[in-house]
């Protein structure tokens, strides 16, 4: 339905990985003292899933990359304004 009907693996793995950090962050985000975890794994979520679009090919990678980048900047965010990457260890 929405594959070309060739394999993506890369592609395959930066989507499930997006979508794993992009959960991470934006449950542990809710969190006030798991900002250092949110922070980081949204950082490293929006990382992953912007490469991930700009190798995508098939519209279901780029539908659900999409999801992951979002949850993982929602999460970045508010571990920023709970504490930040390094907040609390310096």
């Amino acid at each position: 339905m929405a594959t070309d009907g060739k394999p993506h693996p890369l592609q395959d793995t930066l989507l499930g990985v997006t979508l794993v950090l992009g959960a991470i962050a934006f449950v542990t985000a809710m969190f006030h003292n798991l900002h250092l975890l949110s922070s980081w794994t949204g950082l490293v979520g929006i990382f992953t899933g912007a490469y991930g679009q700009f190798i995508s090919v098939t519209t279901r990678e780029r539908f659900f990359l999409i999801l992951g980048l979002g949850a993982s900047a929602v999460g970045f965010f508010l571990g920023m304004a709970h504490g930040g990457l390094f907040g609390g260890l310096w």
